[in-house]
């Protein structure tokens, strides 16, 4: 027996239409580095989206699933595309703007880009890059630049505002399949060539609502969402698509990512929601100690893309700023999970479960898988490697143009759970709690030492701003940890107070790091995240000063 209901396919055009209508007063401020930001309403934004799709066909002859991709920061414009581009049909390719020039190269010949829409500050990252890109055939460039740079280099080269401005405002927007590619992303390729995962209109939808709901992000028409997770990085972790279905106010920081403009956006503009990884709000917190700022309108505050400290936690509460921890991967669009307590708790009460990873929506199943290959039960004891799937998870990669997905067997399993690579333990009713990436696991005398228990607890310390701690080779036990810090400004604690503050902390003694090392920062990653293979050539190859106690 099937349903009454009606077949109404789930789309990005559909989340396009219900914005700039139903939300059309919503706005998207975006950050200029002027005494006045640049504001637009969604019914504007809806307006010119539709002149974009216009013009992306008619002008530059996009039709299909032609991939368009997008070389920007956040701002209005960029959310522009987020909506045009998918609604006619087009695949939206964000460019991850910090990888280095030849993974960039290899991404956009992979996906066979045919339009780049770049704004005009990051026009000399492209042109050295553009006479190895046979694919790319126009170049809108969106904002002011030095264009000269791109004289004989690119094909044809036109600007955003003039292609869109006698454009009309209606579309004849065509009949999608939820199931079609609405945008795609590369992984960050820290291991072999980066791996292209392509998004559906119908995960773009279902991830959106997800992010709507109050086990999420929960964020309505009254908030304001600053929006500091790139939109390159997993779709700015879905949220222009899902403000844009919820009419969430946007204020979008564009190039001025420092912590002395986000603190005075935040301060000026009074947004009740943020989102980015952990270096972006130790570096918020260390710039308002320094000058103190009023960021307490941030009620709440997504942190996700590596495992947040403690501390950082208690620290931000102090400005009654409230971060959430949040787990995904470019493969999950990437909400996974989120930290919020169960109801009724006092405060104390409530610390276990922030600290966690986060409890499982409905939409994300998810199961252990020990080293023999068995599952493991959620007793919040047993650890293994997280397996996950969903209707926003992704089931292979991206091959290219006339190839098949691609499913290696080191990321999906035989009957089609995506392995993350993380390993941790879930409690019985739902809350994950990650202990380390597979890669990052201290094997040592036959027992796993945890890098991320290391690490948050010397980030915990007052001297400590950064720590780093990975697996070296070892004699006797095969592997111990290396422990890299990053000292505050003036700070002169030893490493043997720093061993002692670890033990004090509860760390077991035969976990205690006997190698040492102060660094001037910790490598990252082009998404924000710890490099910890930097480190491991950098001891490898004698570069550190590395201390035996």
């Amino acid at each position: 027996m099937l349903s009454t209901m009606q077949d109404v396919p789930l789309t990005v055009t559909r989340i396009l239409h219900h914005g700039m209508t139903i939300h059309g007063k919503s706005q998207i401020t975006t950050w200029t580095g002027q005494p006045e930001p640049h504001r637009r309403s969604f019914a504007e934004v809806g307006v010119r989206s539709t002149r974009l799709a216009s013009a992306l066909r008619d002008e530059l002859g996009v039709t299909g699933d032609d991939r368009v991709a997008t070389l920007m920061w956040n701002n209005a414009e960029h959310v522009e595309a987020y909506l045009a581009i998918p609604s006619m049909g087009a695949v939206l390719h964000t460019l991850n703007l910090r990888l280095p020039p030849e993974q960039l190269v290899w991404i956009v010949n992979h996906a066979a880009d045919r339009v780049v829409l770049v704004n005009g500050s990051l026009l000399p990252l492209l042109a050295p890059l553009l006479p190895h890109l046979p694919t790319v055939e126009h170049v809108v460039v969106s904002g002011p630049g030095d264009r000269s740079v791109l004289d004989g280099a690119a094909p044809r080269v036109h600007d955003y505002e003039e292609l869109i401005a006698d454009r009309p405002d209606t579309f004849d927007w065509p009949e999608l399949d939820e199931r079609q590619a609405a945008a795609m992303c590369y992984t960050s390729g820290t291991t072999g060539d980066p791996k292209g995962v392509v998004y559906s209109h119908r995960s773009v939808y279902l991830h959106s609502m997800q992010v709507n709901m109050s086990e999420s992000m929960g964020l309505t028409d009254r908030d304001t969402t600053l929006v500091v997770v790139p939109q390159f990085h997993v779709n700015a972790w879905g949220l222009p698509h899902a403000t844009f279905m919820s009419g969430v106010n946007m204020l979008m920081p564009d190039r001025f990512l420092q912590p002395a403009p986000l603190a005075e956006m935040i301060e000026k503009e009074r947004p009740t929601h943020a989102a980015a990884v952990p270096t972006i709000w130790q570096g918020l917190l260390a710039e308002v100690m320094a000058n103190p700022r009023d960021i307490s309108s941030m009620a709440n505050v997504t942190i996700g893309g590596a495992a947040c400290p403690p501390s950082l936690m208690e620290a931000y509460d102090k400005l009654g700023v409230r971060l959430c921890h949040a787990w995904g991967m470019t493969e999950t669009s990437p909400l996974g999970t989120m930290a919020f307590p169960p109801a009724g708790l006092s405060d104390e009460e409530e610390w276990p479960y922030r600290v966690t990873q986060g409890r499982f929506p409905a939409g994300v199943e998810a199961r252990l898988v020990g080293p023999g290959g068995g599952t493991l039960p959620w007793d919040g004891e047993s650890a293994g490697e997280l397996e996950v799937r969903g209707p926003w998870i992704a089931g292979a990669y991206y091959g290219g143009a006339d190839a098949e997905p691609l499913r290696p067997a080191d990321k999906f399993s035989e009957d089609g759970w995506l392995k993350t690579g993380d390993v941790g333990v879930i409690s019985p009713d739902g809350f994950l709690t990650l202990t380390d990436r597979a890669k990052d696991v201290i094997k040592s005398g036959g027992e796993w030492i945890s890098s991320v228990e290391l690490e948050n607890a010397l980030m915990g310390h007052p001297d400590v701003a950064e720590a780093a701690v990975v697996a070296v080779p070892d004699e006797r036990w095969g592997e111990r940890p290396l422990a890299t810090v990053v000292l505050k400004e003036g700070a002169e604690t030893g490493y043997e107070a720093l061993r002692a503050y670890l033990a004090e902390a509860g760390i077991a003694r035969w976990q205690l790091p006997e190698r040492w090392a102060v660094i001037p920062a910790v490598p990252k990653t082009s998404v924000g995240k710890f490099d910890k293979k930097v480190i491991r050539r950098q001891y490898a190859e004698g570069e550190l000063d590395v201390t035996q106690l």
